[in-house]
């Protein structure tokens, strides 16, 4: 494999508006509109900033007619911080909830672990 294993990612919620203000609110980013694909009404996209070449995943919230909800799937999503103390004192006033504070992994850096809006489990990871 010549690349990262994860090449893209979704974290479906129920409430995408609600989903979209505490994404852009915690990690300080403007999320946008994806086109659907197949011009139906079934899936609605938000997707994350990517840069073209860079490094890492990129991937977006998602909305779909009879389809996953959120709420507490067993997948978790890390997004890269500088210091990922700073994003997780953002989460409460986002609406979310923080799980595990800022946390040592020994020589990998540091981690939190908090919920969104939707009950999903995300985490947020830097190296200081």
């Amino acid at each position: 494999m010549d690349s990262n294993p994860v090449g893209w990612f979704e974290i479906y919620v129920a409430d995408l508006s609600r989903a979209r203000k505490f994404y852009e609110s915690v990690l300080g980013v403007k999320l946008e509109s994806l086109p659907n694909p197949d011009k139906s009404n079934d899936i609605e996209m938000l997707s994350f900033p990517m840069k073209e070449g860079g490094s890492g995943a990129a991937g977006a919230l998602a909305r779909m007619k009879d389809g996953p909800a959120g709420g507490g799937t067993s997948t978790i999503v890390y997004f890269s911080c500088d210091d990922c103390a700073v994003e997780a004192s953002r989460v409460a006033a986002a609406g979310g909830e923080v799980m595990k504070e800022k946390t040592s992994i020994g020589p990998y850096g540091f981690i939190a672990l908090v919920f969104d809006t939707e009950k999903n489990v995300i985490g947020l990871h830097s190296l200081k």
